[in-house]
């Protein structure tokens, strides 16, 4: 019979008595990782797919999100451990519990809460002093208590990368409804993005169709972007692995605009613009699709006005191979691509979709449904809303883990406008 030292054993039965301390029978304990669960005010690099690692400046909290369905107590244990002595502080709400670490700790009980309201309930941790070199590494938070049950929402683990797509958030979208009789080979939309709902990270996409996608950008405190994107027909994640034959051809492209290859979500032929757009003012886009029946090829071309320079400029022109279609399956959506960015929230609106079929008719398109990503089918994340805003704009909203959200798969109709857009269609192709 093997013998465990006596250290270990009186560990064990330390963690077990701390479990049954911390949770009744009849409560549930839920166990969530903090790879997939933490944000950080200030310092993302000690956030791993582990847990947190050597988190050791006091300007630095980290914050967990969870959404709770029921009011109740919430209890809180950390799995946790420095190397010395460390003091840290739990906060929910106004009530802050001080926690005493010390070397090899692993279960450390944080505190009890009473929750007054449902949704999402934000944990800060900050720490207060230390004698080694890191307040703690984290692996998990345990929480239990009368406000946690089965429906309690948390990123629950990392199968399909989610620690990764559960902090960068849920995506939303808007498909626009249209009819198959219509040979659509003009799509045009218009975009604003409330004032301070334009966070870094953020892609508030306009006109996407079953092809590609065409939007906006914020993807730095210094930089914004007009992005225009084409899938290939051949499907890889490495823009290098596509066969000659199936590679998106750049025909033309607009002044400044840079156009190359992208991948990791799918591949094909990308451009962008970068352009200081601002938060508050109204862009409008203009999407073309024209077929070729002889070369088995379709070329989109986009473009893109903006108030302050009040005119319409070209942004690329691309050929797609193996392809015959007018536009089809139109689309707006709203990401997230910065994990780091999950915890902020950002909403867009969008208003007077219209299509332009190859007889130079134009239709209003006053219906969408309202959908989500996986992270959002799943339940990993709660925190997204779409339909119709008070303005009589459709709308989009996502991330910073706000609780009041909108049921997926829900259609909606906005007031017409029977304003078709005042363009030149012929004149800004040649121009063009």
């Amino acid at each position: 019979m093997k013998k465990f030292p006596l250290a270990i054993i009186i560990c064990c039965l330390v963690n077990i008595f701390s479990l049954h301390s911390f949770a009744s029978v009849a409560d549930t304990i839920l166990v969530i990782p903090a790879g997939g669960n933490t944000f950080t005010s200030n310092n993302e690099d000690i956030v791993k797919q582990n847990g947190v690692s050597g988190w050791s400046d006091q300007n630095t909290a980290l914050e967990i999100y969870v959404r709770v369905t029921q009011t109740g107590t919430l209890r809180l244990l950390l799995n946790a451990s420095t190397d010395s002595k460390s003091t840290i502080t739990a906060t929910i709400g106004n009530q802050s519990k001080k926690i005493k670490l010390t070397k090899n700790d692993t279960l450390v009980n944080a505190g009890e809460w009473r929750l007054k309201d449902t949704g999402y309930v934000k944990v800060e941790l900050k720490g207060i002093e230390k004698s080694g070199s890191y307040f703690a590494d984290i692996k998990s938070y345990t929480v239990s208590g009368t406000a946690i049950n089965s429906r309690t929402v948390f990123v629950k683990n990392n199968e399909g990368n989610y620690f990764y797509w559960g902090r960068r958030g849920p995506s939303v979208h808007l498909g626009y409804t249209l009819s198959n009789d219509v040979k659509a080979e003009w799509f045009y939309n218009e975009v604003t993005v409330p004032s301070g709902e334009d966070v870094v990270g953020s892609y508030y996409m306009a006109n996407g169709f079953a092809e590609g996608y065409f939007g906006m950008q914020v993807n730095s405190t210094t930089e914004r972007r007009i992005l225009f994107s084409i899938w290939s027909p051949y499907s890889t994640d490495d823009p290098k692995k596509i066969p000659a034959d199936q590679q998106i051809v750049m025909l033309r492209k607009g002044e400044g605009v840079h156009t190359g290859e992208f991948g990791n979500e799918g591949s094909g032929g990308q451009s962008y613009l970068r352009y200081n757009w601002k938060a508050g003012n109204t862009y409008k886009f203009l999407l073309h699709a024209q077929p070729d029946n002889s070369s088995n090829t379709t070329t989109y071309t986009a473009y893109f006005f903006a108030p302050e320079k009040n005119e319409w400029q070209l942004v690329a022109s691309f050929k797609r191979p193996k392809t015959n279609t007018y536009l089809k399956h139109l689309h707006s959506f709203l990401e997230n691509f910065e994990p780091e960015q999950g915890n902020k929230t950002r909403k867009v609106l969008f208003g007077n979709q219209w299509v332009c079929d190859v007889n130079g008719n134009w239709s209003e398109l006053t219906d969408a449904k309202f959908t989500g990503d996986n992270t959002a089918r799943i339940g990993y994340r709660m925190d997204y809303g779409g339909g119709l805003d008070k303005s009589g704009l459709f709308y989009l909203q996502n991330c910073g883990f706000f609780s009041k959200y909108t049921q997926l798969n829900g259609n909606y109709k906005r007031p017409a406008t029977g304003t078709k857009p005042a363009i030149d269609l012929d004149k800004l192709k040649v121009e063009n």
